[in-house]
């Protein structure tokens, strides 16, 4: 006897909010038909152009409070890609 519900896997949750890890194929979806959308529907290089025009201690300050809240940095950021990784 099947008791599995349409739409929902074993442990009870539905397969949308099932946490898929890294390789999440549902949210990689969503984030690329999100952008293709923006992209049809906005001036892409007239944002370009706005964004270049930024202040630089504005983008400066904009990117401390992003790095603020940052769990850690990336370790790409500052890796010697002339040394092996640490793997």
């Amino acid at each position: 006897m099947n008791t599995d519900h349409q739409g929902q896997n074993q442990s009870g949750q539905n397969q949308s909010q099932e946490n898929q890890g890294e390789g999440n194929r549902e949210a990689a979806r969503e984030y690329n038909e999100a952008t293709r959308e923006h992209v049809r529907s906005n001036d892409v290089e007239e944002e370009a152009r706005q964004a270049g025009d930024q202040d630089p201690n504005e983008a400066a300050s904009s990117e401390a409070e992003g790095r603020a809240r940052a769990k850690e940095e990336d370790p790409e950021v500052t890796r010697n890609f002339t040394q092996p990784s640490e793997r």
